[in-house]
């Protein structure tokens, strides 16, 4: 039976925020990118009408819920070169022979890494707001929450996956990059994904990402290709599915 211990679960939380208050270039180079997607597009397009988009509804506040999808993606995804970080470093060795199970090191991991990674997509919310995003309420404000959480598990997980199976930083980043722009460009982030040609429209009802954004625009502007409902049983099914393949990789990874 797989013990889970609290104690190492807390442990590896605290010392990724730690990580990441004390890394303030971390914090910088990784919100800069999607401050400036939010800034440029939403006042550049502000005044454009797109094909799709509901009436009333302007482009950035259209736009602001998926940056944040953004931020979470590429912030939960590179979260994997932490742990390659650490097995450079013989640090993961050190936690790997510790008399904790690998799944509460998986856990603990995990667990900071969304944190940071919602803690970003928070900050990203702010100007969305000051260029026009109006939250409904508390209730919507909380569901758009739940969908962060869910998009950062799904994602922060995959990262770990990947990382349990590679030795390379270099490689790595390659991989994520080759990986994470399509995601992100299927996820209807930047455009409805009805504006794309049907074969494309296939392949981003097989991306997580899109039920993510799908949802956090239903929780903060009120409009969605698909219900809440639905958004969110496909991307919760999509973090327990991730989550439990960063876990068996990770059991199964060399750390020499």
């Amino acid at each position: 039976m797989i013990s889970i211990n609290i104690y190492a679960i807390y442990s590896l939380w605290l010392r990724e925020m730690i990580r990441f208050f004390r890394l303030k270039s971390r914090v910088v180079g990784s919100l800069a990118p999607p401050f400036f997607f939010l800034a440029f597009l939403g006042f550049g397009f502000g005044s454009a009408v797109m094909p799709a988009i509901p009436e009333g509804v302007g482009y950035a506040s259209f736009l602001a819920p998926g940056i944040i999808g953004m931020t979470l993606l590429f912030s939960s995804t590179f979260g994997g070169l932490s742990m390659l970080w650490d097995r450079e470093f013989g640090f993961l060795r050190e936690i790997m022979v510790a008399p904790v199970s690998r799944l509460s090191i998986v856990i603990g991991r995990t667990a900071g890494g969304v944190t940071t990674a919602v803690m970003q997509g928070l900050i990203i919310l702010v100007p969305g707001v000051a260029m026009g995003l109006e939250i409904p309420g508390l209730p919507a404000f909380l569901l758009a929450l739940v969908f962060m959480l869910l998009i950062a598990t799904t994602f922060n997980s995959l990262g770990l996956a990947f990382a349990s199976r590679m030795k390379d930083m270099s490689g790595f980043s390659l991989i994520m990059n080759f990986m994470v722009f399509p995601v992100f460009l299927l996820s209807g982030a930047l455009f409805p994904i009805s504006n794309l040609p049907g074969w494309l429209q296939t392949l981003a009802l097989f991306n997580p990402l899109t039920y993510g954004v799908d949802g956090l625009r239903g929780s903060l502007i009120g409009v969605s290709a698909f219900p809440l409902a639905l958004n969110l049983l496909i991307l919760a099914g999509s973090s327990v599915a991730a989550l439990s393949l960063g876990a068996y990789l990770f059991e199964k990874s060399d750390v020499e």
